[in-house]
C-alpha cells in the first residue's frame, strides 16, 4: 500500500497550491515594504496596508478555487444534500458577507471617516469582509471627543441600517451645535456668538470655501455657504436655542466648537465686567 495515497492522488494540486502561496506571500511582502518606504501620511499608509491585506485574501480565494476547481465541483454534489442546514447554521456569516458587498458596491465611507450606524458613532479604523471597527465618539450625539473604546460591528448592520457619514466632504465639513439662551438676551447672544465664530474661523474660511466649490464641481451639488450663521429654534417657553453652523476642518470639529464657546464665554464676562456708564449730570434750573 502506498504510504501517502492522498498525496499521490492530489500531488499536482498540492504542488500548485504551495507555489501559489509562496508567490502570493512574496508579492504581499514586496508591496508592504514598498508602502513603508514611501513618504506618506500614517492614515494613507494604513489605508494602503488594508487594501493589500484585502487584495491578498481575494487573490488567495480565487487561486484556491481555480486550483481545486475539479475537486470542488465533485464536492458540490454532496454539499447540496446538506445545503439548507448549512445556510441556517451560517446565516449570520452570510449576512455579514452580504453587508460587505453592499458597503463596497455603494461606498458610503472610507477609512478614517466618522460615521454613525445603529446609534453608534465613531471613526473607522478597520474594515474587512465580516466586520467594521470604530473608535467610539461620545458620549451622546453632541460630543466630539473619543471615549477610548473600540467597537467592532458586524457588516450585517449595513443591510438594514442607514449609514450617516459626518465627514463626507473630507477636508472641511459644516458643523452644527446649539446654545440655549434666555429669551430676553437672544439678540445680544447671537451677535456675540457670530463674532466669536468669525474670529475663530477667519484663518481658514477661504480654504473651506474653495474646498466646497471644488466639491460642487466634482459631485454636481450646490456649494454650501461656509460663512458662520445662526438659526433660531424655540423649544422652551423662556428660552431660544441658537443653532450655530460653522465650517471646520474635518478632524477638528470638537476643538473648534470648544474654541468658539470659550470665546463667547470670555465675551460675556467682559461685557458683564464693564462698569456702567456714568449718568449724565442733570441740568441746573435757571
Amino acid at each position: 500500500m502506498e504510504p501517502w495515497p492522498i498525496f499521490e492522488q492530489y500531488r499536482s494540486e498540492l504542488a500548485s497550491t504551495a507555489l501559489f502561496l509562496l508567490a502570493l506571500l512574496l508579492a504581499r511582502s514586496f508591496l508592504v515594504r514598498r508602502v513603508q518606504d514611501l513618504k506618506l501620511s500614517a492614515d494613507t499608509k494604513r489605508r494602503w496596508f488594508l487594501q493589500i491585506r484585502n487584495g491578498t485574501l481575494t487573490f488567495l480565494l480565487m487561486g484556491l478555487i481555480i486550483i481545486w476547481g475539479e475537486e470542488l465541483r465533485g464536492l458540490a454534489l454532496s454539499v447540496v444534500a446538506v445545503g439548507a442546514a448549512l445556510v441556517i447554521a451560517v446565516k449570520e456569516l452570510i449576512l455579514c458577507l452580504s453587508g460587505s458587498v453592499v458597503r463596497g458596491s455603494a461606498p458610503s465611507f472610507r477609512l478614517g471617516d466618522r460615521i454613525e450606524i445603529a446609534q453608534v458613532r465613531g471613526e473607522v479604523i478597520d474594515h474587512n469582509l465580516l466586520t467594521t471597527t470604530l473608535l467610539e465618539i461620545g458620549p451622546g450625539q453632541t460630543s466630539q471627543q473619543r471615549t477610548g473604546r473600540r467597537i467592532t460591528l458586524p457588516n450585517s448592520l449595513f443591510l438594514n441600517h442607514p449609514v450617516i457619514n459626518e465627514t463626507c466632504s473630507h477636508e472641511y465639513v459644516l458643523h452644527v451645535f446649539s446654545l440655549p439662551v434666555p429669551l430676553s438676551r437672544w439678540r445680544e447672544a447671537e451677535k456675540l456668538l457670530l463674532q466669536a465664530a468669525e474670529e475663530e474661523c477667519s484663518s481658514y474660511l477661504d480654504e473651506a470655501r474653495q474646498h466646497m466649490e471644488s466639491l460642487e464641481r466634482r459631485e454636481g451639488v450646490e456649494a454650501s455657504n461656509v460663512q458662520p450663521r445662526v438659526s433660531l429654534q424655540w423649544i422652551e417657553p423662556e428660552k431660544l436655542h441658537l443653532v450655530m453652523r460653522i465650517p471646520v476642518p474635518a478632524e477638528q470639529r470638537g476643538r473648534v466648537e470648544q474654541a468658539v464657546l470659550r470665546r463667547l464665554a470670555e465675551s460675556e464676562l467682559s461685557v458683564k465686567s464693564e462698569p456702567p456708564a456714568a449718568p449724565s449730570a442733570a441740568s441746573e434750573p435757571v
